[in-house]
């Protein structure tokens, strides 16, 4: 990210220590911001959101500080952090929401994980 609000620059926004793995496959999701409207969401993953059109304001429920992004800027989002987006412009910010898709299971454990949400208990001896 490159421009933050005049207070600080938050140095856990910073993309510069984050390397993501070119190979693991993403989702990408795309979505408009509308003029007049505040857009809020608990990130479920951790994402990297991506700025194109309009500018944006972002704030996070643990950060003092809020930012404005323009268009071509991103921020990394972690996991279980509330956001909230809305743009001072009379024009749409279009963004776009990537993460990695998690790592697929084996068959095994995928079962074994299918029993323990069942809450079955441990099986009794005979």
């Amino acid at each position: 990210m490159d421009q933050a609000s005049p207070q600080c620059m938050d140095d856990d926004s910073s993309l510069s220590a984050y390397q993501q793995n070119e190979h693991q496959p993403k989702v990408v999701v795309h979505f408009s911001v509308v003029p007049g409207t505040t857009l809020t969401w608990r990130v479920d993953a951790d994402s990297t959101l991506r700025v194109h059109g309009a500018r944006l304001w972002l704030t996070r429920i643990n950060s003092p500080y809020d930012h404005w992004l323009e268009p071509g800027n991103a921020f990394r989002l972690q996991r279980g952090e509330r956001v909230w987006l809305s743009t001072d412009s009379e024009h749409t910010a279009r963004v776009s929401l990537s993460c990695a898709l998690p790592a697929r299971r084996g068959l095994v454990r995928r079962w074994l994980g299918r029993l323990a949400w069942l809450d079955l208990g441990t099986p009794a001896a005979r």
